[in-house]
């Protein structure tokens, strides 16, 4: 039987699934989703906070996700919301448990991540990454114009 080349879509699925189920087995002590963590992740780098749209954006998710992932932070009091200027939203921000909690995951996610990239070799890595954000660029800039209509 010819062997199928490696197709886009299904290539990509794949590699996010088994890193994504991968990380959940590591991390499932600690009581988190790989999807929590990276949200307290990126309100770690902002520590004003974010609103939930840019907290979907960031993550390349969906609005409603995004609230029900708050909610169980906000439940399991990893995060608060705060005022924001714009009356209309709410900032949300990390607690210090939270970022505790997160700095003692950070070198489970960063030797997770050392194992996977060590497939392609270290001469190449830069690049790959390179080529591999501008195809989520580009899918994300193909989604917009979809959305657009």
């Amino acid at each position: 039987m010819p062997s199928v080349p490696p197709r886009l879509a299904p290539t990509l699925r794949r590699a996010w699934y088994h890193l994504n189920q991968a990380f959940r087995r590591r991390i499932a002590s600690s009581g988190l989703t790989p999807d929590q963590f990276t949200a307290l992740r990126w309100l770690d780098e902002h520590p004003d906070g974010l609103t939930q749209r840019a907290l979907a954006d960031l993550m390349a998710s969906d609005p409603n996700t995004i609230a029900g992932l708050v909610k169980r932070l906000e439940t399991a009091q990893l995060v608060q919301r705060h005022p924001h200027p714009d009356a209309r939203c709410r900032r949300i921000v990390s607690v210090p448990q939270a970022r505790k909690l997160r700095s003692r995951l950070q070198p489970v996610a960063s030797e997770l991540q050392d194992a996977v990239i060590a497939a392609v070799p270290a001469a190449e890595r830069e690049r790959f990454l390179r080529h591999l954000a501008a195809v989520a660029e580009a899918c994300a800039s193909a989604n917009q114009a979809e959305a657009r209509g």
